[in-house]
């Protein structure tokens, strides 16, 4: 009995501690963005996803899964970039009851102009204080949760297999 307890302690301390890196990271970077670029962390993140996207696109709820938010946020959010012309929203050609997000060249732009400024941001206050080991490690623990994501909304399973080119 007192093994399994150790485990299940072990299990908790290990979501919890990754619970507390995620927004301790994302509380820091954050702020330090948003004085240096004067954009939210949230919408660069959102215009690097859509730039990695076939035809600087995804369908409003894969980009939210993607993003870890809800739809209802992620349209408050499309709205506010749409406000600086960064995206549009378009019908999906195939289903058009399916909202597409789409990057502008405005958005390109501005995602050009806010990245060495992102990256300088999430070294100094995250990346740097791990080893090139740990930063593929969790690459590829981050991909294999998104993963999981994107299998729901393809239907299938909950594994991994997140290749990040999938749309």
């Amino acid at each position: 009995m007192e093994r399994i307890e150790s485990a299940n302690l072990d299990v908790q301390q290990s979501a919890r501690a990754f619970s507390s890196a995620a927004r301790w990271l994302t509380e820091q970077v954050g702020q330090e963005f948003r004085r240096e670029t004067g954009m939210w962390q949230i919408h660069y993140e959102m215009l690097s996803w859509l730039s990695e996207a076939p035809e600087g696109q995804l369908n409003l709820t894969k980009l939210a899964r993607r993003m870890g938010i809800s739809t209802s946020r992620l349209s408050h959010l499309v709205d506010r970039a749409r406000e600086h012309g960064w995206v549009e929203r378009a019908p999906n050609p195939v289903d058009r009851r399916i909202v597409l997000v789409r990057l502008t060249t405005a958005g390109k732009d501005a995602l050009q102009a806010a990245a060495p400024l992102q990256l300088a941001c999430v070294r100094s206050r995250f990346l740097d204080r791990l080893t090139p080991a740990q930063v593929e490690q969790l690459r590829e623990i981050s991909e294999a949760l998104i993963g999981c994501f994107d299998q729901q909304d393809e239907g299938g399973s909950t594994g991994s297999g997140y290749t990040g080119t999938s749309a």
